[in-house]
């Protein structure tokens, strides 16, 4: 597997109350678009994980940028509109040595779209008498 972030994109996400049941999810539409904008490049800016429900329901739809070794961002408020600026935002991720990308170096579709960053994972030391 290629040293890419991947984009971790809710399918389950829709804006409480507007949808019925049966309807597509916005999350969906937002995964597919991101799958059919990336099967388009010749070189890819992220791999792309469909996940279902980020626990961010409040904040509908939601994704996750994430890379060994680097912050992740939860970014929130997201519809199909924004799968091309999510590629983009990724790939500017990507190039980052830790993951941060300032509000400056992000789409003008996703200044305002982040709702968390966590810290990259420490390593896990076996204990030596083990």
């Amino acid at each position: 597997m290629s040293d890419l972030p991947t984009l971790h994109i809710c399918t389950t996400c829709r804006p409480a109350g507007e949808l019925a049941d049966d309807a597509p999810r916005p999350g969906e539409l937002l995964a597919q678009a991101v799958a059919d904008l990336l099967a388009a490049e010749a070189d890819a800016a992220c791999h792309l994980n469909p996940v279902v429900c980020l626990a961010s329901c409040e904040r509908a739809c939601t994704a996750v940028l994430s890379q060994a070794g680097k912050w992740s961002y939860i970014v929130g408020e997201l519809t199909a509109d924004h799968a091309a600026d999510l590629i983009a935002y990724a790939r500017a991720y990507g190039a980052s040595g830790a993951g941060i990308v300032l509000r400056s170096g992000r789409p003008a579709s996703l200044h305002h779209n982040i709702i968390a960053r966590v810290p990259a994972l420490a390593p896990v030391f076996k204990d030596a008498a083990q």
